[in-house]
């Protein structure tokens, strides 16, 4: 799990309008990540706490990027992490626009100005089997009560337009759709309120993880579930329990612009890590 020559593992903790992240740098050092290590690390009374785990390790870019869920499982795309890591990226090396590589593909990232990062996560996935969904069917109405809409941003979305989205228990309507049998991979669920053609008001249950105080690919997913709707423009400010993000979707995909936060730098003990065996 970790070399015998280092007694104690050094990790960062980030957030991004509180979706918040325990980051490995494996660029250096080589760090061996079991599902069972990354249930341990995220449990928040006995190991750190976080939404999502990011490794960071070399790639064909300027680095590429792993992330697990808070109950082990492999997530291919963290849009929220994806800017906090461009973020201590720029700042370790000076520049303003990286090419990041992740499970969803190649990623661009940039400086946006005022503390503002960018990050370009491609292209929405609008048919069925690239969601994926169990079975061929249309996309923007899915045969599940309350008619969401399926997206994929390298990973699966449910987005559902409500009147109210305060008045939405997530705790219930969340873990049904997650585990709907049109998702075999399970679902990201999100709940939207049209605040006007470029505003909405959206909450997130994550597969894997529960209630989170934001996503960037599920906000990605809203924007473009919305635009596809008629429902607003392209680009709309979306606002999260965290904060906001503003999402862009572009003829180049969909950009993704917010704040992120180093909160800390800290080390696993080893007596810590060798609980973990």
């Amino acid at each position: 799990m970790y070399s015998n020559q280092t007694p104690v593992l050094p990790f960062m903790k980030m957030h991004g309008l509180g979706n918040d992240f325990v980051v490995l740098d494996a660029r250096a050092q080589a760090i061996e990540v079991t599902p069972e290590m990354a249930k341990a690390i995220g449990h928040r009374q006995f190991g750190v706490g976080f939404d999502q785990l990011a490794v960071i390790t070399q790639g064909a870019g300027d680095a590429h990027l792993t992330f697990y869920n808070s109950d082990g499982s492999l997530s291919s795309a963290c849009g929220n992490a994806t800017r906090c890591i461009a973020r201590f990226l720029m700042d370790e090396t000076g520049r303003d626009s990286l090419h990041l590589t992740t499970p969803r593909g190649d990623l661009a990232a940039k400086d946006a100005g005022n503390g503002l990062t960018s990050v370009n996560m491609g292209h929405p996935q609008l048919k069925w089997d690239e969601v994926p969904l169990a079975h061929e069917m249309g996309t923007l109405h899915l045969p599940i009560d309350g008619d969401p809409v399926a997206t994929g941003m390298g990973n699966p979305h449910c987005t559902f337009f409500v009147e109210d989205a305060e008045a939405v228990d997530l705790s219930d309507i969340g873990p049904r759709a997650e585990h709907d049998p049109l998702y075999p991979e399970r679902t990201n669920v999100q709940v939207a309120q049209i605040v006007g053609p470029d505003h909405i008001r959206m909450r997130v249950w994550e597969r894997g993880v529960g209630v989170t105080l934001a996503s960037g690919s599920s906000s990605c997913a809203t924007a473009v579930a919305a635009a596809r709707r008629g429902l607003t423009g392209r680009a709309v400010r979306i606002d999260l329990d965290g904060g906001t993000l503003h999402i862009d979707w572009r003829d180049d995909g969909v950009w993704m612009t917010g704040p992120t936060m180093h909160v800390f730098s800290g080390t696993f003990t080893a007596d810590f890590l060798e609980s973990l065996t």
